[in-house]
């Protein structure tokens, strides 16, 4: 494939183009949805019409942020307390080609994010030894700086049951996917990507890739994806690179979704597996069957790696005058290849009750736990390594900490105050950060602001 790949500079000049249609949007006077109008769904309004005007064309455009603080109250590795803050911007249009072009039930989206910040979860909670599983501020990784997150063309056939969509995008968009309104990453997106990040990638990374989806029934869908998989696209100064070099192999997920209505309540239910065509090395062996770590020879190699996941969301309550208020519960769960990846499995469950009073009907509160269980042979590799380096005491600078489990907790109350802008203060508690005993738990206090430009 021929190397198309963007400059840096390149990029700064598209993220001025687009930021520049929106500001010449913003200095028009909005009559209609003024700017700052709290029933608008956008902080600078319909630019006096302009936006609704150019949406019904087929052009719509969006300038969103999220912004992350996390300040360590009490426990983590280093108990001297402090804030970090980081943040994303995502800029993005999405073009109806049918009303465009005429070309029925086709749509095209390209959006550009730009990360920066620090984590808390990593000056703070963490052994820096051997880091950390959850964060606790999920919008902070994969590199502070800017990429070509979507670049996507999407149709439908047969009465739209059949949906083909092809081009740049994450696994996470279609597969495992899951709402983001918890701060801490546990409970936030596709959770595959979280405990096998290293082949599957999640907003904010894109590689090429292909999903077919068929629906078998209006609340019955099946759906296969084939991901390139190219490490080459986490690189900082890869955000831009359309080129395929790199490539080691593809992920290939395969999964079935249902979103019935029960007793009139809408809910979602998912059940995948994917599979990795490319080398895994193997945690803990060599070649011989022995500890790699005391051999000193190479950790074998694996095929492919592979793995399964399970998702559920149902809304159980509601309230007579407003079904979009009530109570909903989710859980969520992924097992994992034991011969290659760190993490064997991971379950988390919650509740989320939208509106919970009558003066603050498009309010929320959630509550969730998780639970990130090591492999136990990624943790005798460690094990191992003390040994072949005769170091026992963990207070060594050389000693690599044994992982076991994690348990993460976070309540927030998302404050709506206004339709383009929503603040959630949280608490989080982590038990055993990054697996690891000695760390004493930790208590997490964080603020996270959604907000649609």
């Amino acid at each position: 494939m021929p190397d198309f790949s963007f400059s840096r500079d390149s990029a700064i000049s598209a993220l001025r183009l687009l930021g520049g249609c929106t500001a010449l949007g913003f200095a028009t006077y909005a009559q209609a949805a003024p700017a700052f109008d709290s029933d608008s769904p956008w902080m600078l309004g319909d630019w006096n019409g302009t936006r609704t005007e150019l949406s019904e064309k087929g052009y719509d455009f969006k300038l969103d942020y999220t912004g992350e603080m996390g300040s360590n109250l009490h426990g983590g590795y280093d108990h001297d307390r402090t804030a970090r803050y980081s943040d994303q911007f995502g800029l993005g249009t999405h073009l109806d080609l049918q009303k465009i072009l005429g070309w029925d039930d086709a749509e095209f989206q390209l959006t550009i994010t730009k990360r920066s910040g620090n984590n808390i979860s990593n000056d703070r909670i963490n052994d820096p030894r051997v880091g950390g599983f959850t964060s606790a501020q999920e919008v902070w990784g994969r590199g502070q700086t800017t990429r070509l997150t979507q670049m996507w063309y999407q149709q439908k056939f047969f009465d739209q049951k059949l949906d083909i969509k092809v081009g740049r995008f994450g696994e996470g968009e279609d597969f495992n996917s899951f709402p983001c309104d918890f701060q801490n990453l546990a409970f936030c997106g596709s959770q595959v990507g979280n405990w096998v990040g290293g082949i599957w990638y999640n907003w904010p990374v894109s590689q090429w890739a292909l999903r077919v989806k068929y629906h078998l029934t209006p609340e019955l869908y099946a759906q296969v994806g084939a991901y390139e998989q190219n490490p080459s696209n986490l690189d900082r100064g890869n955000g831009f690179k359309l080129s395929g070099s790199g490539t080691q192999g593809a992920v290939l997920p395969v999964e079935l979704v249902w979103t019935p209505k029960l007793n009139g309540l809408p809910g979602e239910y998912r059940a995948g597996y994917y599979y990795s065509s490319a080398k895994a090395a193997d945690v803990y062996k060599d070649q011989n069957g022995q500890p790699a770590a005391l051999s000193g020879e190479a950790y074998r190699s694996a095929s492919s790696k592979h793995g399964v996941w399970f998702g559920a969301q149902q809304q159980v309550t509601s309230i007579t005058s407003d079904h979009s208020r009530g109570l909903s519960v989710f859980a969520n769960a992924t097992m994992h290849d034991k011969k290659t990846n760190a993490i064997d499995n991971y379950v988390q469950a919650g509740v989320v009750y939208k509106g919970p009073f009558d003066p603050r009907a498009k309010d929320d509160i959630g509550f969730a736990l998780a639970r990130v269980h090591v492999n136990p042979a990624f943790r005798k590799n460690a094990e191992a390594s003390n040994r072949a380096n005769a170091v026992y005491d963990y207070d060594d600078p050389t000693f690599l900490p044994p992982q076991d489990t994690e348990y993460s907790a976070e309540l927030y109350y998302g404050v709506h105050v206004a339709n383009w802008l929503t603040v959630r203060p949280n608490l989080q508690y982590i038990r055993h950060p990054g697996g690891v005993d000695q760390v004493d738990d930790a208590l997490i206090a964080g603020i996270k602001i959604q907000s649609s430009f």
